[in-house]
């Protein structure tokens, strides 16, 4: 049996807006490697979960992944 607590890791707090850091930071959402493509393995993973308990966690990772 295990509990599942949803919360961030760590505090979020942009103080300076960074473009260039940004632009890395997006060019590695694309591609078969890339965090959006995981995020669309764990949302469509879930479908064929039998428990909703992780179904449910397949789909808070999936969307964090997005985030």
């Amino acid at each position: 049996m295990w509990s599942y607590e949803k919360r961030l890791e760590f505090p979020v707090n942009i103080k300076e807006p960074n473009a260039k850091l940004a632009q890395v930071i997006i060019s590695q959402y694309g591609g078969p490697d890339g965090e959006m493509g995981a995020s669309m393995r764990y949302l469509s993973q879930r479908y064929s979960m039998p428990y909703r308990e992780v179904a449910g966690v397949l789909t808070d990772i999936g969307t964090s992944d997005i985030k």
